[in-house]
């Protein structure tokens, strides 16, 4: 192999190698590296409404994935949304085969909004609202449970750490 032929070979391997890092980077951002969280919702009283014990998503690729194509969730059980800052989001319910209530969660831990979700074809609904959190439960937990827009969130991981009231 000639020197050109080398140099060519070693600047492609170079940018492959950035390239690779690039993805990695993409599909774990914000990652906090936890599996699993307990979410607990509180009324303005502190009384205890509900407990859902939920799987993490937090990085890009876990959140666009979600729960779609996953075949039921049990009842006290979910999936919560994680974001490095509270912003507008969206939701849609691509690939999902069962309903959903979907419970945005502000920075300051209070629901800011619910939405109760069906499984469709697209084009898809969006579901809307300004959140840090997004919480995924089956249909009808927050009605059962009594929970509504301004009850409080409290987030424990797995493994340490919490947030919320």
């Amino acid at each position: 192999m000639g020197r050109r032929a080398r140099r060519v070979a070693t600047v492609l391997a170079v940018l492959l190698g950035v390239a690779l890092v690039a993805v990695g980077a993409w599909a774990f951002a914000g990652s906090t590296d936890h599996d699993g969280a307990t979410v607990t919702v509180t009324d303005a009283n502190g009384s205890t409404l509900g407990v859902v014990d939920a799987a993490v998503a937090d990085s890009e690729a876990e959140r666009y994935r979600g729960l779609s194509g996953t075949g039921s969730l049990a009842n006290g059980s979910g999936m919560l949304f994680v974001y490095e800052r509270a912003g507008s989001r969206a939701f849609v319910m691509r690939e999902m085969n069962y309903p959903l209530d979907i419970v945005f969660v502000g920075v300051d831990g209070r629901i800011t909004r619910i939405h109760h979700a069906e499984p469709e074809e697209p084009p898809y609904r969006r579901y809307t609202g300004r959140a840090k959190w997004v919480l995924e439960v089956p249909e009808g937990w927050t009605t059962r449970h009594g929970v509504t827009v301004g009850d409080r969130v409290r987030i424990d991981y797995d493994g340490g750490g919490g947030v919320g009231s």
